[in-house]
């Protein structure tokens, strides 16, 4: 019998950065029950004190009686019936590393847009493997939505995954409002990794960005990245691009052009002359695409010699290959 969501549920939300908040902030707008796992002592008790979270999105306010903020993840898992993993994917292990209640009786969404360091691991592919939560009772939210424009109300169009469709509308039912739009599709493996993709070609606009390329050369580079997921999405069997074009395509442009995309943010630091390292020391927010480059090459290398891109990240990112350099290369393989 496969699990059924229960959309009247409790939902408890890890993380506390910008999308932790964004989603907290929705789901209280929505009237759903809160329960949220803030394991930062300063942002907890700013939370508690003020209803804000003085390091994440300050300006956002929180009813403070319609959520209760903890520090206790199995108090904060234990109550509720819907799990939504909000932080970084690279603090993830570390945020469940307490976790002693199990999981087998909850429905878990993944909202991160990233791999786990070290695995080669999509977020939903790790869940299943550590907690042998079964794939039906896992989703995953996607989209082009920055948690700055989410937790202000600006229209979003978000898309969310599951193997069984019914669980998929159930957890658009949480999200639903006067500006949060949704579709929903079961093809949960396609949507997770063109999210992981996505980052990699965001760092790679930023460092054309950084290198002075105009508006005419990054459309084409998009473009062509663009062209590179979809080709990896069917030649791994999945014919989702073209039937999904804001979950992907937009979700691509709005990471490769928006000021708020700290990928992008990452390759204008490293096309300015920065070094990789220094660019990640002077990131105040994980840059998934750094991750991403690095899942790609050692996962899919056969897949490298259809990818240009996503090789020249990778040379780039992890081999200190000369960005000015790969970029002029990457000018010769343009269509």
């Amino acid at each position: 019998m496969s699990f059924k969501l229960n959309a009247n549920g409790r939902c408890a939300v890890i993380g506390h950065g910008s999308w932790a908040t964004a989603m907290v902030k929705v789901l209280s707008q929505n009237n759903v029950a809160v329960n949220w796992y803030v394991r930062n002592q300063e942002v907890l008790e700013s939370l508690q004190n003020e209803g804000r979270n003085f390091r994440y999105l300050a300006d956002v306010e929180f009813d403070k009686s319609s959520i209760r903020f903890s520090d206790n993840l199995n108090e904060v898992v234990g109550d509720a019936e819907i799990v939504l993993l909000a932080s970084p994917a690279a603090y993830l292990s570390s945020h469940l590393k307490p976790l002693s209640v199990p999981l087998r009786d909850k429905f878990v969404v993944s909202t991160i847009k990233g791999l786990v360091p070290g695995k080669f691991q999509t977020i939903t592919d790790y869940m299943h493997k550590k907690y042998r939560i079964p794939y039906e009772q896992l989703a995953f939210i996607s989209g082009p939505a920055h948690a700055e424009e989410v937790s202000h109300s600006r229209t979003t169009h978000l898309t969310v995954a599951s193997p069984d469709l019914d669980n998929a509308h159930g957890v658009g039912n949480l999200l639903h409002n006067n500006f949060i739009m949704l579709n929903h599709t079961s093809e949960m493996k396609a949507l997770e990794l063109s999210a992981v993709m996505k980052n990699i070609y965001s760092v790679v606009a930023g460092i054309a960005v950084g290198l002075g390329y105009g508006d005419n050369f990054i459309a084409v580079l998009v473009s062509n990245a663009a062209k590179e997921i979809y080709l990896f999405l069917k030649k791994h069997g999945f014919d989702y691009f073209c039937q999904a074009p804001s979950a992907i395509l937009g979700d691509l442009l709005v990471t490769c052009y928006s000021s708020h995309s700290r990928n992008r943010q990452l390759g204008v630091l490293i096309g300015r002359g920065n070094t990789v390292k220094t660019s990640l020391n002077e990131m105040t927010m994980i840059a998934e695409g750094y991750y991403a480059a690095n899942f790609i090459r050692n996962v899919l290398p056969q897949d490298l010699a259809e990818m240009p891109i996503a090789h020249m990240a990778y040379q780039v990112l992890y081999e200190k290959a000369s960005a000015r350099k790969a970029m002029k290369r990457i000018e010769a393989s343009m269509i």
